[in-house]
Order: structure tokens, then sequence, then C-alpha cells
């Protein structure tokens, strides 16, 4: 820091030449500040503490430098404008960084506060809006009756405008009354059937959860290997019914694709022939497969003459069992018929 104190001993003796009688002490450091000098002095002048003249040891202020860069003002030269002072060294002790904490803590707290009071605000508006939300309702319903009523009004009004008759609006009114009997009754039964509905829901639901319960009683109550394998068909039944639903999406897809391909056909009469020629190739194609398959089957004449006669010794045999069969039955049926004629007779002569 430069010192104001200027020593006698450095300063010019006169115009022409400079006198040195001594030097300032070493421990006092030369002027750096802004130091007056007399006008008529030459610009090329030395003068002690200078940096434009040798001064009698060397050391940090014996470097060279112009005169031209001490600007000129209206007091004469001033020195030189030292840098400004950079931030100095701190130290970041504790205190430091409570004091850093205590800063963000006040930042928190005012922030807290400033919401606090939003929140406060927001649940005034709040109770306001539902209040009015409630007045809103309750005058709704108000205008809907202050409507009807005004509806009657001006049916009434336009039924004096136009002269009406008093049995014409008795007569009009007795329908309506009528009619609104007649809805009433109809709203009375469908809210009956409705309560019974909702009874026989709650009754099944309740049904349904007895049978749970029973359903999860007994699965407690088996054994473990049984356990395992009712949880594996489970888990077998809840796959089976998810490839149920994809197949029953895929089904309905191709239902919707068929539709729009009859939809197409029924447009163009060249499909129409298309579809009819496919239908005839299919049966013929299908009554080759079976004609070839019949040939396949069928053998040689004799192993034909063979089966044949086989399948004729079979039948006689069948036929001769059931002719046995048919004498057997006509003989217990004669033998039944004489049973009940003599039971007729015994029964005639008891009489």
């Amino acid at each position: 820091m430069a010192s104001n104190h200027k020593p006698s001993a450095a300063r010019p003796v006169s115009r022409g030449g400079i006198g040195l009688t001594g030097r300032p002490p070493s421990g006092v450091r030369p002027p750096s500040g802004n130091i007056r000098v007399a006008t008529g002095m030459p610009p090329g002048t030395a003068r002690p503490g200078s940096r434009s003249g040798p001064i009698g040891t060397g050391g940090v202020l014996s470097s060279q430098i112009k005169v031209a860069d001490r600007p000129v003002t209206q007091q004469g030269l001033s020195g030189m404008k030292t840098g400004m002072k950079g931030p100095q060294r701190q130290i970041l002790d504790k205190s430091y960084y409570l004091g850093l904490l205590r800063s963000k803590i006040s930042e928190l707290t005012t922030e807290i506060n400033k919401l606090q009071k939003e929140i406060e605000m927001y649940n005034q508006e709040n109770s306001v809006y539902l209040s009015y939300e409630k007045r809103a309702e309750t005058l709704a319903v108000e205008i809907k009756e202050f409507q009807g009523q005004l509806a009657d009004y001006n049916m009434l009004v336009d039924k004096l405008n136009t002269n009406t008759e008093m049995e014409e609006v008795m007569n009009d009114y007795n329908m309506l009354k009528a009619q609104n009997d007649r809805e009433t009754q109809s709203m009375d039964i469908i809210f009956t059937e409705r309560q019974a509905k909702e009874k026989q829901i709650r009754s099944v639901e309740e049904e349904i959860e007895q049978e749970k319960q029973a359903a999860d009683g007994i699965i407690k109550n088996m054994s473990p290997e049984k356990q395992v394998k009712y949880m594996e068909m489970k888990t077998t039944n809840e796959k089976l019914l998810q490839e149920l639903d994809t197949l029953q999406q895929e089904l309905d897809s191709l239902n919707m694709k068929k539709e729009s391909l009859e939809a197409e056909i029924a447009h163009s009469q060249v499909k129409q022939e298309a579809v009819l020629l496919h239908e005839k190739l299919y049966e013929l194609e299908s009554h080759r497969d079976q004609m070839i398959a019949e040939d396949k089957s069928m053998g040689s004449p004799m192993e034909e003459r063979e089966r044949l006669l086989k399948q004729v010794k079979e039948d006689n045999q069948e036929i001769a069992s059931m002719e046995r069969q048919l004498t057997d039955i006509r003989e217990k049926i004669n033998q039944f018929n004489e049973e009940i004629r003599q039971l007729d007779m015994d029964l005639e002569e008891h009489q």
C-alpha cells in the first residue's frame, strides 16, 4: 500500500540537475503513489525514486520504463495505476459452513412460509368454490321448477289468447293426468322389479361367496399332493382361458374378413362364378379321392369272392340265430297267452 510520507532528502534541488544527499532508510519503502513534480521539469529528467534514472543500489524499482507510461493530468504527472486486488485467501472453516447453512435454512424457511400461504389461500378458495357449487346446485333445481311453472303459465296464456273453451282445457288436463298416472304406475312397477332383481343379485352373490368359502375350505383340507395338483390344474385352466380368448379374437377377425369377402363377391359376377367353380372342383376332387380309396381297398376277384362268401355265411348264421330267438319268443308268447286264458277262466269260476 502506498504511503503518504515523502522524505525531504528525495526531493530535487534545482531544475537543472538532481542532487542526492542520501537515500531513504532501508525500512522505508520509496513512495509509489501519485507524487506531484514541478511542471517545469523536462520529461526526460530523472528524479529520485523514479524509473527514469538509476538509484544507488539495484532493486525491484530498477527496471526501465518510459515516462510516457505515466498519464498527464491537470495536476501534473501521476503514477501508474496498479492492477486491482484480487480476492484474498479465505479460510473455509466451521464458521464459514455454519453461515452458509444458516443462509440456506433461512431461504428454505422463507420458501416454506410462501408455500404455506399459497396452500392456505388455495384452501380458502376451494372452500368458497364448494359453497358456491352447492348454492349453484340448489339454484339449478329452483330454476328447473320455475321453468316448469313458466311453461304451464305460457300454455295458459296461449289458451286464453286463442279463446279456448274451458271444456277443452279440462279434457286436456284429464288426458295428461291419466297419462301421468299410467307412467307413475309403470315407474312403480319398474322400481319394484328393480328392487326384486337387486335382492336376487345380492342373494346370488352371497351364495357365490359361500361356495367360494366352501371351496377354499375343501382346498385347505386337501393333502399337499392334491393341493399341488389343484394349483397346476388352475394354472392350466387360466392358460387355456387365455388361449380361448386369443382364438376367439382370431375367429372374430376371420368372421369379419369372411363377411367382407362375401360382400365383395356379392358385388362381382366374376367372383361368384369363380366361387361356384371352386366348389365344383372341391366336390370332384373329393369324389376322385373316394374312388381311389375304394379302388385301393378292393382286392383280386378271388379275394372278393371269398370275402362275399364269408359275409354270406355270417349273415346266414345271424339269420338262423334270429329265427331261433323268434321261435323262442313265440313259444313264450303262446305260453303267456295260455296262462292268461287260464287265469280268466279261474276268475269266471270264482265269480
